[in-house]
């Protein structure tokens, strides 16, 4: 029987599908700016033997930065990032790490922050599951002083890329590093509609898993069934929308 997360999921979703529909724009994070990005996986100081993690190599990505709310850009607002690696001609699927401004600590590296700063700590409030327990990951900025505003925040990627220390820790454990992003190179148009699954392309070795995940899923796939029925392909971009 489904618990009251997932039906809250579920009736998240009809609203959100109405959305895509209508405005082609998700409530939440309604405005950001894609940027392309180098993501250089080092693995960490001692293998996990979770192979995404492991893993050494060098991917094109995309990345986009966004305020939660929307709220004007002197107030600080619950960031999110988003990391895309595309899938290849291999047959590998996409995989979307999605990301929002939280505290650094133990106990607060879950909790959602408010911040008028791009350059800030990125957690994952979604959990995963392992073969080793619950995993959390997070990307850990070097320097400050970056806009949220997308225009702004694109000016400023321009001119200096932004680096984050992309981290992963066993529930409750210490942080250990395990690649370096570089973000540079806004895209044009600022910000075509990014189509991002977390749930479905979570890294491989890792489930998302606990009571957000489920609480996404459902809207997951109401907007899989849109762009279906609109015949666009998964993880596709369009322009003039908004991403994840």
């Amino acid at each position: 029987m489904p618990d009251l997360v997932d039906l809250a999921g579920r009736a998240v979703a009809v609203p959100l599908a109405a959305l895509t529909r209508v405005r082609g724009a998700k409530p939440m994070h309604p405005r950001g700016a894609l940027c392309s990005g180098v993501l250089h996986r080092t693995g960490p100081p001692r293998p996990w033997g979770i192979d995404w993690l492991d893993e050494r190599r060098v991917d094109r990505v995309l990345v986009r930065f966004s305020r939660g709310a929307g709220l004007p850009g002197a107030w600080p607002d619950v960031l999110g990032l988003v990391v895309r690696l595309p899938g290849d001609g291999s047959g590998a699927r996409p995989v979307d790490l999605l990301l929002s401004s939280t505290g650094r600590g133990r106990w607060t590296r879950r909790v959602p922050v408010l911040r008028r700063d791009a350059a800030t700590a990125y957690g994952s409030i979604m959990s995963y599951r392992s073969v080793f327990g619950p995993v959390q990951l997070a990307a850990l900025p070097e320097g400050s002083g970056v806009p949220t505003e997308p225009a702004p925040l694109a000016a400023a990627v321009a001119g200096r890329p932004l680096r984050f220390t992309l981290v992963a820790a066993l529930e409750g454990g210490a942080w250990e590093p395990f690649a370096r992003l570089r973000v540079g190179n806004p895209l044009r148009p600022l910000d075509p509609e990014l189509h991002v699954d977390a749930v479905l392309h979570a890294p491989p070795g890792l489930r998302a898993d606990g009571p957000l995940a489920r609480f996404r899923r459902p809207a997951y796939a109401a907007a899989r069934r849109v762009r279906a029925g609109a015949g666009l392909e998964p993880g596709s971009m369009v322009p003039n929308g908004s991403g994840g």
